[in-house]
């Protein structure tokens, strides 16, 4: 089961419950949170017993102050939502509104792994190219504007255990977003991290990741990494720009195939082949990043999406809740030795397995 925030998507509550509803052909079951009236009209036509809806009218994804809002507004369709997860009720969420107040939600209610400094939203990026192309796993995309060493390094971490569980790599090569790829480049907090990095990987031995160092902004779609790493400013700002360059080059190409009759006839040509690059690089198609580092899984699909992608962002949490992909990545980052230790008092007094 998964609760989907229907509230703050571009094209209102219904182009969600829409996608769901798409979803629900395919096997999916959820749970709904939204306007309920909006909701019930968009789904009439799926499965029975594959949606439920539940009436959640105020929305907190645009507030100025996601934290303090969740705080406030219990009734809010996010904080439902993730209750509802944390609750077992459902076993993962898709929020289809702001990032931030996804994040505070699952924070508050669905809480922190054990061993997790902050969350990350990790995104699975395709690469076209020969024989399929590749996938790169690009984080933090929006969850923490600023980061410290630390969060960085337990991010490689997370990201390489992500691209064993999801992607199939043995050991990811991760490398770190910077200004240039010789060590002594990028912010003193890069070449922070890269030290750590380096003396963290040496001493866990080879069977962890491999660290290529530092990658340049290009090297995001040349293949030569499995993960990048950067914070969530800089990951967010890097993402839109790839998806904008991406969307121009589709639209010059389709305008300049329809310039002339001979375009025109080019273009047919070349439709097979142009239809199969733009599915590689539709950002919809993905579905949406990875909420990671919360004790249940997130999807944050675009809030632009329409309803195929939201429809992707539904089955994308499914899979990974039946694949537990949260508990996967979890065991992989305590073979690593990459969760936070809890002080000596800190753990005397808390409840076993609880650092939230």
């Amino acid at each position: 089961m998964v609760a989907v925030d229907c509230n703050g998507a571009d094209r209102g509550p219904a182009e969600v419950a829409a996608g769901a509803a798409i979803a629900a052909m395919q096997g999916a079951r959820t749970i709904l949170f939204g306007p309920a009236h909006e909701l019930r009209q968009a789904v009439r036509d799926a499965p029975d017993g594959t949606i439920e809806v539940v009436d959640a009218p105020v929305s907190i994804a645009k507030h100025a102050d996601p934290a303090s809002a969740a705080r406030v507004h219990a009734d809010a369709s996010i904080v439902q939502a993730a209750r509802t997860v944390a609750d077992g009720r459902a076993q993962a969420l898709v929020c289809a509104g702001g990032t931030g107040a996804a994040l505070a939600a699952g924070l508050f209610n669905i809480k922190r792994a054990r061993g997790i400094h902050r969350p990350a939203l990790a995104l699975p990026l395709p690469v076209p190219g020969r024989e399929g192309g590749h996938t790169i796993i690009l984080l933090d995309v929006g969850a923490n504007a600023r980061a410290r060493a630390e969060h960085l390094e337990q991010f490689a971490f997370m990201g390489a255990a992500l691209a064993q569980t999801v992607l199939g790599v043995e050991r990811p090569r991760v490398g770190l977003l910077s200004s240039g790829e010789e060590a002594e480049r990028g912010s003193p907090l890069v070449r922070e991290v890269h030290e750590r990095l380096r003396a963290r990987v040496d001493a866990a031995g080879p069977g962890t990741f491999e660290l290529i160092g530092n990658a340049e902004g290009g090297d995001l779609v040349s293949g030569v990494a499995d993960v990048i790493v950067t914070d969530g400013l800089t990951g967010n700002i890097a993402l839109k720009a790839m998806e904008g360059v991406s969307q121009t080059l589709l639209r010059a190409i389709r305008d300049a195939a329809m310039s002339s009759t001979r375009a025109k006839l080019g273009g047919l040509l070349l439709a097979p082949a142009l239809g199969g690059l733009r599915a590689q690089i539709d950002p919809e198609g993905q579905g949406g990043a990875y909420l990671l580092g919360l004790r249940r899984l997130g999807v944050v699909p675009h809030g632009g999406f329409g309803r195929g992608g939201f429809a992707q962002a539904i089955l994308r949490a499914q899979r990974g809740a039946r694949e537990d992909l949260i508990g996967r990545t979890h065991a992989a980052l305590e073979q690593a030795g990459a969760l936070r230790k809890a002080p000596v008092s800190a753990r005397a007094a808390s409840l076993p397995g609880d650092d939230a």
